[in-house]
């Protein structure tokens, strides 16, 4: 027993490239100071003594700086490559954090948010591109299940000691951030140097493909991924400001959630992806992660104010995002190559920034006018919506055939 499941490990982790795995490594070390954005609308409001609807829109401004950023990183992306992209978005949000903590109007915090927000996202695209380019067409949905390893290991650490630091000084918070991403752009240029990607960007250049907004299809996908992630963003927007406010948790615990959300995916990701690639149409898996997410937080207003009540809620959460989640990056990657990868992943980065304005400001509005329950309600209403949308795109026949993958150069 004990044999075949590391072998599944094995299996699960096998046959990826080497700098999919340095890209990994910096997307951990970079994640790992992740602890600003989770914190945000509990340091407004009890620190800076915000109202609840005004850090619900400080929160809008980081989606506004994340649309911004994604467009103009995927342009770029496209025609210079993702390497300087990596590079800037992670030098300049850095600084850029550590501006942040020492703003204290709502007008200066709202600026502050969205240039950080703007740089910092330009990052989303070029990452994206440099994944697939190190990757190829059968690890594809492993390879961005490995960064998001990566991304979700960075959670377990940067969560809980996000939570400590946050009950001693909240602007601890803002060091950290922005020293882990200077640290993290330092990793990328020692372990893959730009002019290790000299001669494989060139040949990447060759190909040319039509923009994503030209394609029907993923354009539906899209406005699919906002329904769903605006929903996705409550965990990090007003699910903590819910466990505070109303049942009473201490940012400890918060922050332990967030660090169990994290481990559960390492644990279990990769092994339920490496299981599932290839053997169904993405879409089948998406809009069954998506619903399982709305019910998990529809949970909310049926269990107890206990402990125990979090968890099982951030069970459900967590399920439906390992399925959701990796198999949104496949479906858009499976429409692309390397002409046009740049504005299919901005596009995607855009709808999620989209869904980071509409998710504090609609969850603010509804705990402002009704109650937290009302937006629990709201939020599964959404999810089922959603995954209705993605069953019928998945029935739906496809005429417009996807942009097969080119070879890819390692």
């Amino acid at each position: 027993m004990l044999s075949s499941t590391i072998q599944l490990y094995k299996n699960a982790y096998s046959g990826l490239s080497r700098n999919s795995w340095y890209l990994c490594l910096v997307m951990l070390i970079n994640r790992s100071g992740t602890m600003v954005v989770p914190f945000m609308t509990i340091y407004c409001h009890k620190v800076l003594h915000f109202t609840m609807p005004e850090a619900g829109y400080i929160m809008g401004f980081f989606g506004a700086g994340s649309i911004f950023g994604a467009l103009i990183g995927g342009k770029i992306t496209d025609r210079k490559g993702f390497y300087y992209v990596q590079l800037f978005a992670l030098l300049s949000g850095g600084v850029l954090f550590i501006v942040l903590g020492f703003q204290a109007t709502f007008l200066s915090v709202a600026i502050c948010s969205f240039i950080l927000s703007l740089c910092n996202e330009s990052f989303r695209p070029a990452n994206s591109a440099a994944i697939v380019h190190y990757s190829t067409p059968e690890n594809k949905t492993r390879s961005n299940s490995l960064n998001r390893l990566a991304v979700n290991m960075g959670w377990i650490f940067g969560g809980m000691l996000g939570g400590m630091l946050a009950s001693i000084n909240y602007h601890l918070l803002f060091w950290v951030d922005g020293f882990t991403n200077i640290l993290a752009a330092l990793l990328l240029l020692k372990l893959i140097p730009a002019s290790s990607l000299a001669k494989t960007m060139k040949k990447a250049s060759d190909f040319i493909g039509p923009p994503a907004h030209k394609d029907r299809i993923y354009l539906f996908f899209i406005g699919l991924v906002i329904l769903f992630s605006t929903c996705f963003f409550q965990l990090f927007t007003m699910q903590p400001l819910f466990y505070k406010t109303q049942w009473h948790y201490s940012e400890f615990y918060i922050g332990l959630l967030m660090g169990i959300n994290g481990l559960l995916i390492v644990l279990f990701e990769m092994v339920i992806i490496h299981s599932l690639e290839n053997k169904k149409h993405p879409l089948n898996y998406i809009y069954k992660g998506v619903l399982i997410t709305g019910f998990g937080f529809v949970l909310l207003n049926f269990l107890p104010a206990a402990p125990w009540s979090a968890l099982v809620i951030l069970l459900f959460i967590t399920l439906g995002e390992i399925l959701a989640m990796p198999f949104m990056n496949s479906f858009w990657i499976m429409r692309t190559n390397a002409g046009n990868r740049g504005s299919y992943a901005a596009l995607y980065t855009t709808a999620w920034s989209i869904a980071q304005i509409m998710a504090p400001i609609i969850g603010g509005l509804a705990i402002s006018f009704v109650s937290f329950d009302l937006l629990w309600w709201i939020t599964g209403a959404i999810c089922l919506f959603a995954a209705l949308g993605f069953v019928l795109l998945l029935r739906t026949n496809f005429t417009e055939k996807p942009v097969p993958l080119e070879e890819t150069v390692f």
